[in-house]
């Protein structure tokens, strides 16, 4: 029998929100939780978002937010953003950040949770780490944009087999494209808070308790 899972988007610190969207979508123990990567930055609790993700035994992807923290932490960056952000995170939550993938392949749900995109006709193990992390767009000559105004979404150029399911690009929102699902929906900016049930597509979404961060689009 397949697991259940529910994927969840960029959360950014909305510790609350994540909560209140797990009761919502009445997960149990038994259920697969998945994080589609930037647990951290802009919002009000990083630490408690991830906290809460490995206690439930949640998994989860790399977001751009979460390798900037993890460049801090070794001491590779100095981004003031991010310092104040450092301190608050204990041992246990800098191996569950260290431990995240830059995918999830999912065979059995014939599903792949990536942060940002993944370049079409490329080999999932050769698609680079940049984009995995940053891409938003393909332009009209078929090149990589990490701008939301540079080309179409990448999603629409996604033939599958795979269907991908993303977070990263909240100035575009929801995204239903044939094979590639977007849900991101700007809970940090204001907005909601998405999740979606596979392999079923069913999306459960909650509202923002305030906004956190005024949208900029990185």
């Amino acid at each position: 029998m397949t697991r259940r899972t529910f994927v969840v988007g960029d959360v950014h610190g909305c510790r609350e929100e994540l909560e209140a969207l797990v009761a919502k979508a009445e997960l149990t123990l038994a259920d697969r939780l998945v994080l589609a990567g930037d647990l951290v930055a802009r919002g009000p609790d990083s630490q408690g978002v991830v906290q809460l993700a490995r206690e439930r035994g949640a998994l989860a992807v790399l977001g751009n937010h979460d390798a900037h923290l993890l460049e801090v932490g070794l001491g590779h960056s100095a981004k003031e953003k991010h310092l104040a952000l450092a301190k608050t995170m204990t041992r246990r939550d800098w191996e569950y950040l260290e431990g995240l993938p830059l995918y999830l392949d999912l065979p059995e749900l014939n599903a792949l949770v990536v942060h940002a995109g993944l370049l079409p006709h490329l080999p999932l193990d050769q698609q680079p780490r940049r984009h995995l992390l940053n891409l938003r767009s393909i332009d009209a000559h078929g090149e990589p944009s990490a701008r939301v105004d540079g080309g179409v979404p990448w999603a629409s150029r996604w033939e599958g087999p795979r269907r991908v399911v993303f977070g990263h690009d909240a100035l575009r929102g929801l995204q239903r494209h044939p094979h590639a699902l977007g849900i991101d929906t700007g809970c940090v900016y204001g907005h909601r808070l998405t999740g979606v049930w596979l392999p079923e597509g069913r999306l459960v979404q909650v509202p923002a308790l305030k906004t956190w961060k005024v949208a900029d689009g990185a």
